[in-house]
């Protein structure tokens, strides 16, 4: 399976590379994350817990950053395993910067195997699209948040103070809360999105929690 698009985010490309390689961001915009570690140079392991309808299980992913060039660009390599199948992913990552908001373009080829290679490709297609969009806003929602508490700093340090009443004068101001999206919203804007595809009502549940999973997992995989 084919997974590119493109993106702006409303974000520095700083702001949005510090993101896209911080796993607690990550995995606050993709749900099911349970936490990743780095296990050498440029490598991490992640698990992804999934629980869609009839459809759950747990993936372990091997993760591999190559070409990195910050704030630019990176290369990956993801292995996934679990009991739903396993997948096999390469990609990339570039961004580019517009001011004040930052352009990404993706691409990666992913190969599943096991009972989610079962699902049809065109709604596995529209699934994917759906899952990622959702996502990217997300993290978009996540960065205005940041850039926000930015420039509440900024602000009350160009009227002189100190660092400590700098401090004290960011306190005072509530800044705005990010808050993630839950997995379960998530399942039903993919269901949404993919209501057009025609898919018969009895492997309405298998087939639409099926497709969620493998592209949750590629997707917190491709871009953790």
């Amino acid at each position: 399976m084919k997974i590119d698009g493109e993106y702006t985010f409303d974000a520095p490309q700083d702001l949005v590379w510090q993101a896209v390689q911080d796993p607690d961001v990550l995995g606050s915009v993709v749900p099911g994350g349970e936490g990743v570690e780095e296990v050498g140079e440029n490598e991490y392991s992640t698990k992804l817990k999934v629980k869609v309808g009839p459809v759950q299980g747990k993936f372990d992913g091997n993760i591999k950053l190559s070409n990195i060039d910050p704030p630019h660009s990176y290369d990956i390599e993801v292995d996934g395993k679990g009991a739903p199948g396993f997948v096999k992913a390469t990609g990339s990552l570039k961004l580019d910067g517009q001011g004040d908001k930052t352009h990404m373009v993706y691409s990666g080829d992913a190969r599943v195997g096991g009972r989610i290679a079962s699902v049809g490709q065109r709604l596995m297609d529209s699934s994917a699209k759906s899952i990622i969009n959702q996502s990217l806003n997300a993290l978009n929602e996540y960065l205005k948040v940041e850039v926000e508490k930015q420039n509440i700093s900024k602000a009350a340090e160009e009227t002189g103070a100190s660092e400590e009443e700098v401090k004290e004068q960011v306190a005072k101001v509530k800044a705005p809360e990010y808050v993630p999206p839950s997995q379960t919203e998530l399942a039903m804007n993919v269901a949404k999105d993919v209501a057009n595809d025609f898919i018969p009502p009895q492997y309405q549940p298998y087939i639409i929690g099926a497709v969620i999973l493998v592209i949750l997992v590629i997707l917190y995989l491709i871009f953790t």
